[in-house]
């Protein structure tokens, strides 16, 4: 795959915490090779408090973030995808949303922080977890090699990163 800019879909079930995390690291990490996007199967129609928190309080602007469809990804004047990662958590049964198309894909499973109980510090806790495990993967994949890797080898190393204990 040659130097370009590469355009990055993270999906998941409501697009209102994982996916929209996801969107603002890659955006950041991505350093203008990567362009990221975020959708939902089911959007909920609005980003939880605390994505947006956490994200003020790793100093990135979220006027970026809206809880939108999959839908407007897949409409012709859409961008063109390259990858598209889920990132719902099939360990804890949610459906994920599967992607048709053409560009390479990988789960990227990560238990969901808006589903969390307990306390409110037990809670936000679970937001720092799958922020702290989005950052990992997504810094490994924004270091691959892409202009020298073929793409069998290339699909194995995202279906790596989506396998990594974080």
């Amino acid at each position: 795959m040659a130097d370009r800019s590469y355009n990055v879909l993270f999906l998941c079930t409501g697009n209102s915490a994982r996916s929209i995390i996801a969107e603002a690291i890659m955006n950041r990490a991505g350093g203008g090779r990567f362009r990221a996007f975020s959708a939902g199967s089911r959007p909920k129609g609005e980003v939880h408090p605390y994505t947006l928190d956490l994200l003020s309080r790793n100093g990135f602007d979220s006027g970026f973030a809206r809880s939108k469809d999959w839908s407007e990804f897949a409409a012709p004047d859409a961008p063109k995808l390259d990858f598209v990662f889920t990132v719902c958590d099939d360990a804890a049964g949610e459906a994920c949303p599967a992607w048709p198309g053409q560009p390479m894909t990988a789960h990227w499973g990560v238990p969901d922080p808006a589903a969390a109980t307990g306390t409110e510090a037990e809670r936000r806790l679970a937001f720092a977890d799958a922020f702290r495990m989005l950052n990992s993967r997504i810094s490994i994949f924004v270091n691959l090699p892409m202009s020298s890797i073929d793409q069998l080898s290339l699909q194995k190393r995202l279906d790596e990163i989506g396998r990594s204990a974080d």
